[in-house]
């Protein structure tokens, strides 16, 4: 079966075409970062306008790099949630528009679940059950995962994502959009050892995230010492380095009240490469396999949902012609495939 992966849930524009037999055959990404990095974060109408004028010209694209036609297609797969509402509806409007037109069946994709078996576009690839540390924009949580569409959030964010902290962060720092990248190049200049950021609740039970205090902490920090360019590096490094221990601290954490020894590390913060060292030395540690996508299947992209969407369709789920699209979505509530 091959099927299209339309992907529009935020500021990235992301089309594929996978394969069931022969794997990823093309895939194209527009970043929207150009466009909203004079307002230090996303503005949701200019989102949902890009995405108009990019979806339809990259589908055009993938269909000619993969040497394909329309009437080729299986099935056309699209993102219809959780995300940016207006967004999302671009991305589901074409898609279910397509798949009537072309006479094949369509299926909506969680952005999430998308997120979770990115990993599985590797040659390398996690048996079920697995735990997953979902990072990105707006989400930061623990997923035990016993096959696809069999999801248990152990642990999820209690205000901002970590994605949403490095976002604010790097804002008050001065520093460009997105504010992950920006923190982490700023943070190999940073001196480890001058300040010290606290570990959000690793001092209590649970598995629950937290991130807006950090953001806080790094706003007196530069009130009592000055927004010198050293001073500012040594904080992007104590800021770093709190996000990436608290995750670790509750990875450990999951893993020993699950048992389970598979780890997945997927989501746009997943390429944070002080994170991937951290797990992987927890992982060593513990006896656990780690997984994660390569950089380019970190961000939003078209080829987890067309992946995704593969799975399902090819499990019978399909969607009936009307066109809906959810700004909040739990993965918990989706069918298993």
């Amino acid at each position: 079966m091959r099927v299209l992966g339309i992907e529009t849930s935020c500021d990235e524009t992301g089309i594929a075409i996978y394969d069931s037999d022969e794997g990823l055959l093309a895939h194209a990404l527009h970043s929207q970062i150009g466009l909203h990095l004079e307002y230090g974060g996303v503005v949701p109408e200019l989102a949902s306008r890009d995405h108009v004028r990019k979806t339809v010209p990259l589908i055009q694209q993938v269909l000619q790099e993969s040497d394909l036609q329309r009437s080729d297609i299986d099935g056309v797969a699209y993102t219809a949630g959780p995300g940016l509402i207006g967004a999302l509806l671009v991305g589901a409007s074409i898609g279910r528009s397509l798949a009537w037109t072309w006479g094949v069946p369509a299926v909506s994709v969680h952005h999430m679940e998308g997120h979770l078996l990115a990993p599985m576009l590797e040659d390398d690839v996690p048996e079920f059950p697995f735990i997953a540390l979902l990072v990105s924009g707006g989400h930061t949580m623990l997923v035990q995962v016993d096959g696809v569409g069999r999801y248990t959030v152990l642990g999820d964010t209690v205000d901002d994502a970590s994605g949403e902290a490095f976002d604010k962060t790097a804002k008050l720092l001065g520093l460009g959009y997105p504010g992950g990248p920006a923190i982490a190049q700023l943070a190999e200049q940073g001196n480890p050892t001058r300040f010290r950021f606290p570990r959000p609740m690793t001092n209590r039970p649970g598995l629950d995230f937290s991130f807006s205090g950090l953001k806080t902490f790094a706003v007196n920090t530069l009130a009592d010492n000055g927004d010198d360019q050293q001073t500012k590096a040594d904080i992007a490094r104590a800021f770093e380095e709190a996000v990436v221990e608290t995750m670790a601290i509750k990875c450990r954490r999951v893993l020993e009240q699950t048992g389970l020894t598979r780890l997945v590390l997927a989501g746009g913060v997943s390429a944070n490469q002080r994170l991937r060292q951290r797990l992987t030395v927890l992982a060593n540690e513990r006896g656990v396999q780690l997984y994660y996508p390569r950089p380019e299947f970190c961000t939003d992209n078209g080829a987890m949902i067309a992946y995704a969407g593969c799975l399902r369709l090819e499990a019978g789920q399909t969607e009936p012609l009307a066109i809906q699209a959810r700004a909040r979505w739990s993965l918990e509530m989706l069918t298993p495939a």
